[in-house]
């Protein structure tokens, strides 16, 4: 749904203009402004005389406490804030523009709407206070703790997991299995069979590049690699390596040639003559590739494939389109190329802004409000584990994004064959 986003990242150049167009389209209608901020004012009276009907999503998790609809002061004000978001989200929607141009803009709205959300505040967080009297203010203490650690050790972002509650190895990616393979760009591990009688045809995981491999392999029970091989599935799971800028040339075709060898070694070690292969995210494009390489070559080494979170046709509207010129590509393309990768924790800093109330707000009312500690969470620590890209690789990765290739047959041209997905 996010395209490209985190491997691009947003520009403070590009937010600055989404953040002037905001003013423009807004003040451009001043009848507009006086309607909505009429309806608004009445809407603020019939909140506070109690008959307003304004209510927050039910998915969003800061209102979900049932204080805000029992205390009448809390859900006066969590109607407040609600019915100003809104307003502004109207005027918005009635401003004379493109869709692109209301969408940059919407993304500015939201950044500084969210940043008031009362969970944010002490006085407008009812846990916050709940907190503050059952441990006789030290919560304050607690969350400045927490603020201090996150400015000087996490870029200022709140953190999405207690890190102190896993360690790979003990009670992460813990289903028994061995290296079996090395090669320069990776290593393949196969999961010991837990079966008397095993399937012949093997699978073979190739995880997203960006992340570690034990994205199926979480925590024992909800581990997709021990669910397989108790069920007589041989499971072999690329584990690629964290490069570095010696590694800044590793392209597409690098991670092509290496699924390749990692499903020769899964088929010499079963004998079989094919694989099943279950792909994730860039491993996903990447796997995508390497069906249309194999089938120029009319090879069929591969039985099926299971793409999951995978984006193959990169015309559909995303946030990437309101946000990235060609010039803003290159720009990055060459920031890259310059360091050697692309900083895994520079993509998740994007990721989570482009998530803010799930990924950003949420962790700062818990965090730094209340004074908690973040939630020990399996999947976010897997996704906190961050890892490089190689600059070449993931300059390949926005120009497939951005040129939509798999599309169109032919247009992409990859270990000397043509791809032809239709194939």
């Amino acid at each position: 749904i996010l395209g490209a986003n985190p491997l691009l990242g947003i520009d403070r150049e590009e937010l600055l203009a989404a953040g002037r167009r905001l003013l423009r389209l807004m003040t451009l209608q001043p009848q507009v402004l006086v309607e909505e901020n009429l309806a608004f004012g009445r809407e603020l009276l019939a909140i506070a005389l109690g008959t307003s009907s304004v209510a927050a999503d039910p998915r969003d998790r800061r209102f979900s406490h049932p204080v805000w609809q029992k205390s009448g002061y809390y859900k006066r004000l969590m109607q407040g804030f609600v019915a100003w978001r809104d307003m502004l989200h109207r005027v918005l929607d009635r401003a004379d523009t493109t869709t692109d141009d209301r969408e940059r803009a919407r993304f500015g709205l939201q950044l500084f709407i969210e940043t008031f959300a009362p969970t944010n505040s002490l006085f407008g967080n009812p846990g916050a206070l709940q907190r503050l009297t059952e441990t006789g203010g030290k919560s304050l203490l607690w969350g400045l703790t927490n603020f201090i650690d996150d400015l000087t050790n996490n870029f200022g972002m709140p953190r999405q997991v207690d890190e102190r509650k896993f360690q790979v190895g003990r009670n992460l990616a813990t289903t028994p299995g061995a290296v079996v393979y090395r090669a320069e760009a990776f290593e393949l591990i196969q999961y010991t069979p837990q079966t008397a009688r095993v399937q012949l045809r093997p699978l073979v995981i190739v995880p997203p590049q960006i992340n570690k491999f034990y994205a199926t392999d979480l925590a024992p029970g909800r581990s997709f690699a021990e669910y397989a091989v108790q069920q007589g599935v041989q499971t072999f799971c690329i584990s690629w390596r964290n490069p570095t800028a010696a590694q800044r040339d590793w392209n597409m075709e690098t991670y092509l040639a290496a699924c390749k060898q990692a499903i020769d070694v899964a088929c010499d070690i079963t004998g079989a003559d094919q694989v099943n292969t279950m792909a994730a995210c860039a491993g996903g494009f990447t796997l995508a590739t390497l069906l249309g390489h194999l089938a120029a070559k009319g090879e069929r080494k591969i039985a099926s494939a299971t793409l999951l979170v995978t984006v193959l046709d990169t015309s559909a509207p995303t946030l990437l389109g309101q946000f990235a010129s060609r010039t803003g590509v290159n720009a990055t393309i060459e920031k890259s190329r310059r360091a050697g990768v692309l900083e895994g924790s520079e993509m998740a800093r994007v990721f989570a802004w482009l998530r803010p109330n799930d990924l950003v707000w949420l962790f700062v009312a818990n965090n730094w409000v209340m004074g908690n500690r973040p939630p020990a969470f399996d999947i976010l620590y897997w996704n906190s584990d961050t890892t490089r890209l190689p600059a070449e690789f993931h300059a390949d990765l926005l120009r497939m994004f951005l040129d939509n290739p798999l599309k169109l047959p032919g247009a992409l041209e990859v270990l000397g064959t043509p791809i032809e997905m239709a194939k």
